[in-house]
This record gives C-alpha cells, structure tokens and sequence, in this order.
C-alpha cells in the first residue's frame, strides 16, 4: 500500500468503534487521539487509570466523540477479565469495528540463561497471551458489522532474533503468527481484517527502557507511526488479510513482508 498520497478524509471513522491496548503513552496515544479526531469513538485499555485518563482528556479537548476507559494491567488478568471486557463493551456498544493490540513489555534485558522464568512468563502473559486472549474474546464483537480491523503492533526486531531481546522479539514473532494464523481461520467466514504491522524505532518509554543513553530525538515520534494504522482502519480502503506489513514512514509505504 503507496500511502505518499493517502489523505484520510474528516469524519471518515464517524460512528466506528475502535478498542486499543496500551492506550496511556506512545503510541497508543498518538493512535487513540488520531483516530479520535477522525470521529471514531476510543475505547482506552492500559494499566495505568491515570494516564488513560489524560488521553480521555486530551480526546474531549480536540471536540471528538467520548472515548471509554477500561483500566486493565495485563500482566495480572485472567481469562474471565478479558470476558468481563468483552461483555463491558457488547453491553455499551454492541460491536467492535477495530481492535489495535498495542500493549507490550520489554521483559527481562539479557542472555537467555540468565533470564529468570518469573520474568519470562510475565513477558509471555503480556506480550503473547494477552493478545491470544483479545483475539479470542472480542472475534464476536468484530464480526458484528460488515467490516472490522484487527492490528497487531509489531516491530522489525521480529524478523530475526537478536541477542538479549528474547522477552520481547521472541513474542513479537509469535503474536505475528497468531495473527496470520487467526486471519487464515476467519477469512472465509467473517467479516474481520486482521494484520500485523512492524513499526523502527521510535520516541517511546520502552526504547528509553532498551537504550537508555540514546539521543530520543534522533528518532521518529509516535505521531509519524499513525498513518498505516489509520489507512487500515478507514472502511473505504482496500484491506488485506493475514499480512505481516513493514511501514517505512519516510516513503510512506506500507509493504508486505
């Protein structure tokens, strides 16, 4: 997808529903407040009520519609709170026309060895579970309407292993053949366009954690990694199934993997 002369038009997500995890900093912010400003309507799922509520704010300052809060640490749920979510959101707005699995951890930072199994699991809780779980708790809520996006966040590092990322690259491979995986099953008989997208590096609290002693801007903004996920989200675009898509920001491209 040649996204150099994509415009997405006012309005275009007006009484569309869009779910994103990891909503409170980075870019689930920058994509909660973009897709806000394009009339969608938010639903905000992170760990901290706080910052959500600042990007709550942040939604009603820019006029757009009222955005929902759902304060949930994915590190400490249980199937029956992803459940509970999923029934909070049937009963306050019958379908889901998006769902942006954007939370993630960085994990323990070393050699495999070395790495503690409590840690481990925590990232795979994150990191890999709880998008399993999104999946298969909210697939009903995206087939209601006659289209709906599924994204997962990915990133470069999942094309390879490399050392001491095995927290967080390791999953990042597998939530992207979770995806292929859960598109394959869905295309024939749903409704639900579901892809990852590999995002560079850019200005987030989790590469400061990665690298700290790097010049943050020297790196892109969250803001500049939105418009894929928009383009894929806009019912008046051609969507694929089960891609795995690299976003190259300065040619604007989005390209299959």
């Amino acid at each position: 997808m040649q996204l150099q002369n994509y415009q997405p038009q006012d309005g275009i997500l007006t009484g569309r529903t869009i779910l994103v995890t990891g909503a409170g900093s980075g870019l689930g912010r920058a994509l909660s407040l973009r897709l806000a400003r394009l009339g969608a309507t938010i639903i905000l799922v992170g760990k901290s009520k706080k910052k959500l509520e600042q990007v709550y704010d942040g939604i009603e300052a820019q006029d757009s519609p009222q955005a929902a809060i759902f304060p949930m640490d994915l590190a400490k749920a249980g199937e029956q709170d992803y459940v509970g979510l999923a029934h909070a959101v049937a009963e306050n707005f019958t379908r889901l026309d998006g769902l942006i699995l954007n939370a993630a951890s960085l994990g323990q930072h070393g050699p495999v060895v070395h790495i503690e199994l409590e840690q481990w699991q925590r990232a795979v809780q994150v990191n890999l579970s709880a998008n399993f779980l999104f999946c298969k708790h909210f697939a009903g809520l995206l087939n209601v309407g006659d289209k709906s996006a599924l994204i997962f966040v990915s990133d470069q590092l999942a094309s390879r292993g490399r050392a001491y990322w095995s927290c967080y690259d390791a999953m990042k491979a597998a939530t992207e053949n979770l995806i292929q995986t859960s598109a394959d099953e869905w295309e024939a008989n749903t409704a639900i366009h579901a892809n990852s997208v590999r995002l560079p590096a850019m200005q987030t609290m989790l590469r400061r954690q990665a690298f700290p002693a790097e010049d943050p801007t020297a790196l892109p903004a969250p803001e500049d990694m939105t418009l894929p996920f928009v383009a894929l989200c806009d019912p008046g675009q051609d969507w694929p199934r089960g891609q795995c898509l690299n976003w190259d920001f300065t040619a604007k491209s989005l390209s299959e993997i």
